[in-house]
């Protein structure tokens, strides 16, 4: 086993979720239920234990669990989510992250920080300064983060809801990468890829990597470098701007 893999059940209020830079369309609360029991489904049999956080029915958008909490080492660094509605999501991960052993912080007002802008590769944390995440919150996580040797870049993002929405990390190094969202000179070892949703992966351990079905050719650039990419269906999750990054956080075993 890897360690805990954090999620949360989609609220019945999932479809009211908010959208920022795509048009609105129905979601299929009952589809997007079987997504995320075959998504959890994914975790286990990659070696997960799956921790269950609360589920939030009033916070349509609580099932994007990794808004809430940045985990490095033993420190949970409590968001402070740059949509003020979504706020209400944080105390239920706070509880089941103590209960954990694990210490916490808080990311507090003027700062907002929206863990989905936060990307992690080795000892240089990555945090996307946009709509959610403010420079007072970057502040605040690089003062948080220096005592466990962190270094804390700030990229700035283009019309896109979160940093790793537009950029991830493969286990090899390299970072999947849209050119026009982010600038693509403070990553090294880019790779570039044409599919929107095949910059978001989350590597599982091993040579395994999370991706979403609606990325192919990704998948496939995936397993060339010889990786085995293990595909999940987030249609319901797509139309409201998730991807496969936000829907678990993983703490690695310690």
């Amino acid at each position: 086993m890897y360690g805990t893999a954090l999620v949360r059940a989609p609220s019945g209020r999932l479809a009211e979720g908010i959208v920022t830079h795509l048009v609105r369309s129905p979601v299929d609360v009952a589809l997007a239920r079987e997504q995320h029991a075959a998504y959890a489904a994914a975790l286990a049999a990659a070696g997960w234990v799956i921790g269950q956080v609360p589920a939030a029915e009033d916070c349509p958008d609580s099932v994007f669990i990794e808004d809430t909490v940045v985990v490095v080492e033993d420190l949970a660094v409590l968001a402070r989510p740059g949509a003020a509605v979504r706020r209400a999501e944080v105390g239920g991960t706070a509880e089941v992250v103590a209960s954990l052993g694990l210490r916490t912080a808080r990311i507090t007002d003027p700062g907002t920080l929206d863990g989905g802008d936060v990307l992690q590769a080795g000892t240089t944390v990555y945090v996307g300064r946009g709509g959610r995440t403010n420079a007072e919150g970057i502040r605040q996580l690089r003062s948080l983060l220096a005592p466990l040797g962190r270094t804390v870049v700030a990229v700035p993002l283009g019309e896109v809801l979160h940093l790793k929405s537009a950029v991830t990390a493969l286990p090899d190094g390299t970072f999947l990468l849209l050119p026009h969202l982010v600038p693509a000179g403070l990553f090294p070892a880019v790779r570039p890829v044409e599919e929107e949703s095949g910059c978001h992966v989350v590597p599982l351990g091993g040579d395994r990597v999370l991706i979403a079905a609606s990325a192919p050719r990704t998948a496939e650039l995936i397993e060339d470098l010889g990786l085995t990419p293990v595909v999940a269906d987030i249609t319901e999750f797509e139309k409201l701007e998730g991807c496969v990054t936000c829907l678990s956080v993983l703490l690695p075993a310690r």
